[in-house]
């Protein structure tokens, strides 16, 4: 019978002892979120919104630690990527290419069909049109959000039919601004978000207008995005306890 070089044994204890660890240090997660009403928003009685008190609800009923830290949506995305921390964001789109770097929960919240925001001056947009007629336009400019996803319907479609864009690093604020001063001519949101965004401008109401599609799917469900190092157990958990926030409070 061979015998196992002790360094190999060595070794092969440590690779155990770290797998253990690494696996087992995600006893209490960081909550990424980025401040965006009505979504998440920061209250005296804590970060509340369609998406951050499903979350807390979640993470307080499955008895996981936890603090909430306001985070850039692009930055979240590149600490979930990066796998150094126990990281979980909120409201979340799930798509391939994130499902490659990330753990997801049951959803936490499902939008409403998406519209698009635009001047109300803006005669090229009208409620009713279909998304392709929109996108197809060479005369109208799409303002999107660089590396953001707006669901596998309308990313398909941007990425088929090619519309003339201006892309930002900024949050929707920005964006509105953007279509008010006649940079571009429209982005995609969820009406949940728009009144609300209008309102927290600064600018005129009646400056814009929100147009409805006639071919527009049911909004996309968003999700706790975790970083891998997340162990499975505490996402069934969370699962469990999104479940029950589920049934309780959305009938």
């Amino acid at each position: 019978m061979k015998m196992i070089p002790l360094c190999f044994a060595v070794c092969f204890l440590c690779s155990l002892v770290s797998i253990r660890a690494f696996s087992a240090d995600c006893t209490a997660l960081t909550v990424q979120y980025n401040e965006r009403i009505p979504y998440a928003r920061q209250t005296e009685k804590g970060v509340e919104g369609l998406t951050a008190t499903p979350a807390s609800f979640a993470f307080s009923k499955a008895g996981i630690p936890f603090k909430w830290e306001n985070t850039p949506s692009k930055r979240q995305m590149k600490m979930i990527e990066e796998n150094t921390g126990c990281d979980c964001a909120i409201g979340w789109f799930k798509n391939p290419d994130r499902e490659k770097i990330a753990k997801f929960t049951q959803p936490i919240y499902q939008d409403k069909p998406y519209i698009a925001l635009a001047r109300v001056d803006n005669d090229k947009l009208h409620t009713g049109m279909d998304v392709e007629t929109l996108l197809s336009n060479p005369d109208l400019t799409l303002e999107v959000k660089d590396g953001y996803s707006y669901g596998p319907y309308l990313d398909s479609q941007i990425t088929l039919h090619q519309p003339k864009t201006d892309t930002t690093t900024t949050e929707n604020l920005n964006m509105l601004k953007k279509i008010y001063a006649k940079y571009a001519d429209y982005f995609f949101i969820a009406p949940e978000e728009a009144d609300e965004l209008i309102r927290s401008s600064g600018l005129p109401q009646k400056s814009f207008k929100y147009v409805t599609f006639s071919n527009m799917p049911e909004g996309e469900k968003r999700f706790l995005m975790c970083s891998k190092r997340v162990d499975d157990t505490l996402i069934d958990t969370l699962n469990a306890a999104i479940l029950e926030y589920t049934k309780t409070y959305r009938k």
